[in-house]
């Protein structure tokens, strides 16, 4: 760790390609190491009509396998599985769920004349952030879609208690072109995510970081 932060100038604010160079050179696990986008706000974080919370499409993908549940009706469960739903369901996926408090999965969706039946379960998946919310775009009518959309690469997020948003948008692996992509497109969703009511500087600072390397400073 020592030998990978000498790499980079704490004071300095490096451009996306640069930084992306960096972060690379820097990521010494043996694994395909993930890479995280983190912008600090500048958010008034007492004030809840000024979290920030929004959905974003990356071009690429994070590289992240994700496992969804869909809850809709039984004349909707083929196609959800179809579009890449690993598990799908209603009422014996919710019982399940109740019954063992266990979420094999990553993301939930559900068609919208599921919400009711959910509540038997909101606690739940409420503790563990899957609950779906229209706010993070995991409740639609046409759950196909919504699936798809999901494993190609639809991501949400949410500012934290520090008013700061933490995003994975990629591997190591992947080309800076396809990088520089995906974080361009996040940049630009959290831009687009700005609370109406805020007032003065929005997007204080930036970082990219690889899985457990050092964080560098990239121009916004």
């Amino acid at each position: 760790m020592k030998e990978a932060r000498a790499k980079i100038d704490l004071a300095k604010t490096y451009a996306l390609p640069e930084a992306i160079q960096l972060v690379k050179e820097t990521a010494k696990l043996k694994f395909d190491a993930g890479i995280e986008l983190h912008v600090n706000l500048g958010i008034d974080k007492k004030k809840s009509e000024e979290m920030v919370r929004s959905v974003a499409s990356l071009p690429y993908g994070t590289g992240k396998t994700i496992k969804i549940a869909a809850f809709v009706q039984d004349n909707l469960v083929a196609a959800a599985k179809d579009a890449g739903a690993d598990v799908a369901g209603n009422a014996i996926l919710i019982e399940e769920i109740k019954k063992t408090e266990k979420c094999d999965f990553d993301i939930a969706v559900a068609t919208p004349d599921m919400m009711k039946s959910l509540a038997a379960v909101a606690r739940i998946l409420g503790q563990k952030g899957l609950m779906p919310n229209p706010k993070t775009g995991t409740i639609a009518p046409d759950i196909a879609k919504l699936i798809k959309e999901l494993k190609l690469g639809k991501v949400s997020y949410k500012s934290d208690t520090g008013g700061s948003v933490h995003v994975l948008c990629g591997k190591v692996s992947f080309s800076d072109e396809h990088l520089i992509a995906n974080i361009e497109a996040l940049i630009d969703s959290i831009k687009r995510a700005k609370p109406a009511t805020m007032k003065g500087n929005y997007l204080m600072s930036a970082y990219l970081t690889s899985t457990m390397g050092p964080s560098v400073r990239v121009a916004l």
